[in-house]
């Protein structure tokens, strides 16, 4: 085993010192086994990830299981409204405890020998052990679980970054007024993506290509709000963007809607970016038409023109918040080549299908942009196994964000891995 950790290590280590800023990665990083398990074990082990709604466990006992890598997560309500985590496997002999996806219990049963424990992990029944057995050290392997405004994160790591705390402190004012808590979940679809994960991600922090492949998300969305900087070509229409987000925002900010930038993607060990963005047309919300996809608006809103506020963390998700209806997006590694992208459409808890809201209006800009993103990563993907693929420089008007994005991988791997 420490042979085979050494070897990992030390060719991790190779890749990131040949790392050239400005550039994508080498190719191994997208291809090799070895590489992914030290994602798994550096950056999906050690950090904050996010992994769920609230609204996908309303009430007491209402549960769903995030699997990633070779991990198994439990994620539950307890009696008292909290959200406990937990390593899906029972304590005496490795059973998973619960293969669906999502469902409710009373108490999380082994489905092997039925040892039983409550919503909070303590162990409450097994029989047949023994005068000598201790039920209170067999309860199940707890995972640190942090909700920031409705939005679930785990860390697998004994000791989380502590940094996660002025994330919830700069974004709950931007998130809170959405109330996702008092939302329910519309609709969830999961994309298999043949794909290394750090390709699905790079493709999300750039709106380069948007034009060009996405015709249903550019209805409603500027390219511009997406890490452009100043080019000559563009000048005109991005100054009218800049135009528009000041005056949107001076509209929003009067309202108590917190809107300017922040961005600490490359900065923290937790990072995060967030601005609140005005759409186009209407201006209302991310659809085919540019107006509300559902007339129950979220929280206290009562005007729908609130733009949308985009949410972006590392290392594996985006959200956008707008007044009438949330997306939100997880990218979890399956292998070194395959990934899922989970996307979660959730509106107000009142909205009712087909009288509020239709499903095919408020999911069909979403479901188009992400058939055509898993098109492109899958091309780069097939691209870099050819052999031929040499690091390529980003573009220094549009590729901001992918290089936040990689710099802040290049960091916390080498800091994990010295």
């Amino acid at each position: 085993m420490s042979q085979s950790i050494s070897a990992q290590t030390l060719l991790t280590r190779e890749m990131l010192a040949r790392r050239r800023p400005g550039y994508s990665l080498d190719a191994p990083f997208y291809l090799s086994d070895t590489l992914l398990k030290a994602d798994m074990e550096h950056i999906f082990g050690k950090h904050w990830v996010f992994v769920a709604v609230e609204p996908q466990i309303p009430e007491p006992g209402d549960y769903i299981t995030v699997d990633f890598g070779n991990h198994s997560i439990l994620i539950v309500r307890d009696d008292d409204m909290q959200v406990q985590a937990f390593h899906n496997v029972c304590r005496h002999r490795g059973s998973r405890l619960c293969a669906s996806h999502q469902g409710q219990v009373g108490n999380i049963v082994c489905p092997y020998h039925q040892w039983t424990y409550d919503l909070t992990g303590k162990l409450i029944h097994a029989k047949h052990m023994g005068a000598d057995f201790d039920p209170t050290e067999m309860g199940l392997k707890t995972v640190h679980a942090r909700s920031l405004a409705g939005l679930i994160f785990i860390c697998l790591a004994d000791e989380p970054p502590e940094d996660f705390e002025q994330m919830v402190a700069q974004m709950t004012p931007y998130l809170a007024p959405h109330r996702l808590d008092q939302c329910k979940v519309a609709t969830m679809v999961d994309l298999v993506e043949d794909c290394n994960w750090k390709l699905t991600m790079e493709n999300n922090r750039e709106c380069y290509h948007c034009v060009t492949n996405h015709p249903e998300l550019t209805v409603s969305m500027y390219e511009f709000g997406f890490g452009y900087t100043p080019d000559v070509q563009n000048a005109a229409e991005q100054q009218r963007f800049e135009d528009i987000t000041t005056a949107s925002h001076a509209r929003w900010e009067g309202m108590g809607l917190p809107s300017k930038e922040i961005d600490v993607l490359d900065e923290r060990i937790t990072g995060f970016r967030t601005k609140r963005l005005p759409l186009d047309r209407l201006g209302q919300s991310q659809t085919m038409h540019t107006g509300v996809a559902s007339k129950k608006l979220l929280g206290e809103f009562v005007d729908p023109a609130l733009g949308g506020l985009s949410f972006w963390t590392q290392p594996n998700s985006w959200h956008h918040f707008m007044s009438d209806h949330i997306v939100s997006f997880s990218v979890l590694p399956i292998s070194a080549t395959k990934t899922l992208v989970r996307t979660i459409w959730c509106v107000h808890k009142d909205a009712v299908e087909g009288v509020d809201y239709k499903l095919e209006d408020l999911t069909a800009v979403w479901n188009a942009t992400n058939a055509q993103d898993r098109r492109l990563v899958e091309e780069s993907q097939i691209g870099i196994a050819t052999g031929a693929y040499q690091p390529g420089p980003y573009s220094p008007y549009t590729e901001g964000l992918v290089e936040k994005f990689c710099n802040w991988y290049v960091k916390r791997l080498t800091a994990l891995t010295l």
